[in-house]
């Protein structure tokens, strides 16, 4: 799914727009004991406790896609009588009116969610009438021809609020607070089936987690069944393996900022694109050979991408580069630049070592304090 079908789906959870039917809950504390259980008609809910649930929704469906939103597809035999899809189906089909699916359901969340405290798992059906769009890309609500049939999953942590202090209007005194259970932003979650091409693809799933670098793998592996793809620092981290490796010595400072330049420069040209920015070995082949990277270096890093990276796991161009820091690391110094001047820190050898050099010509603070500009000695160069 792309950043314009994600919008598309999440502008159903208002209240002018909403198209869901009905909304399921479990409530599970930190031994993964079932404490509660509800089910209910979205519509029947209080116009604040929709709001709220609203909100749930929406951040279910936040983040940036390729980090915290990926799109998996579900392999062949998941789909057979029994798997992983044929029951996330299945559910959807019983718009959770089937009360053994939903304990079916709760159940294997629990067993296969790591979370060793309390949480609230919030399952709703909804079915949106797609409109179509005119040859301008206006909606247009009268042609619809198509409808989305979905469940979306939020699963929530729920904590204890913190001990404090109250102003009691009605006693006119401060008394101790009471402590209560909260409902936090969903850490994972998931929406079956796929929106992609701006219809259902039952074939795939969205899976959401906040943290970007734990998906909560077992989930992923049990409840779904998917193979999910690299995480963003994973893909960040082969990517820097197989450079290392395949150049060697040729993977100098310079190839490396000026592959930082080349890479933000994409990113910049590709932003208004709804489809995120994927990196492909010729993009990086063309930035090796305008740096005079030996022909036999630039094909060991093609052949050891290949190994590393599987053909069906995209490279995210910004999973890759940061365009908003440069970075520059020593084992004792780290030094940070912005990445539109990076062009101020140059490699020179100075009495035979290789050093950094930085021009401080202009305004210096060291430690918050404005300093002097350091001048050169007499009869120095």
């Amino acid at each position: 799914m792309n950043k314009k079908e994600i919008l598309e789906i999440r502008k159903q959870f208002t209240p002018e727009d909403c198209t869901i039917s009905r909304i399921c809950g479990c409530y599970v504390d930190g031994e993964k004991h079932i404490v509660m259980e509800h089910k209910d008609a979205f519509g029947s809910l209080s116009e604040e406790e929709a709001f709220k649930y609203f909100d749930i929704f929406r951040h279910t469906l936040s983040g940036t896609p390729g980090k915290n939103l990926m799109d998996m597809e579900f392999p062949l035999e998941t789909e057979a009588p029994g798997g992983t899809q044929d029951f996330l189906l299945r559910l959807r089909d019983s718009h959770l009116e089937d009360d053994l699916l939903l304990e079916e359901f709760y159940q294997k969340v629990i067993e296969s969610y790591s979370y060793d405290m309390n949480y609230y798992i919030i399952l709703i059906h909804a079915v949106y009438d797609i409109p179509g769009k005119s040859s301008d890309n206006l909606e247009m609500f009268d042609a619809s021809d198509n409808v989305y049939d979905f469940i979306l999953c939020s699963i929530c942590p729920v904590n204890l609020s913190k001990a404090g202090l109250y102003y009691n209007t009605e006693k006119n005194a401060i008394e101790d607070r009471i402590r209560d259970w909260i409902v936090a932003s969903p850490a994972n979650g998931f929406l079956f089936p796929a929106f992609n091409d701006r219809n259902t693809d039952i074939h795939g799933i969205l899976y959401y987690t906040k943290n970007a670098e734990n998906m909560n793998q077992n989930l992923v592996d049990q409840l779904l069944g998917c193979v999910p793809p690299l995480s963003a620092s994973s893909q960040k981290e082969t990517f820097h393996s197989v450079m290392e490796s395949a150049l060697g010595e040729d993977c100098g400072y310079e190839l490396v900022r000026n592959l930082h330049e080349d890479l933000g420069e994409m990113l910049e040209a590709a932003k208004d694109s709804p489809e995120p920015l994927t990196l492909t070995k010729r993009d990086v082949r063309c930035i090796l050979e305008e740096n005079d990277i030996p022909e036999e270096k630039i094909q060991a890093f093609e052949k050891e991408f290949d190994e590393s990276i599987s053909r069906d796991t995209p490279v995210l161009v910004s999973n890759i580069v940061n365009t908003r820091q440069f970075q520059i690391e020593t084992p004792d110094v780290v030094i940070k630049v912005k990445p539109e001047r990076m062009d101020l820190v140059e490699t020179k050898v100075i009495d035979g070592r290789t050093c950094l050099v930085i021009p401080v010509d202009e305004h210096i603070e060291v430690n918050g304090m404005t300093v002097s500009t350091i001048k050169p000695e007499e009869g120095m160069d």
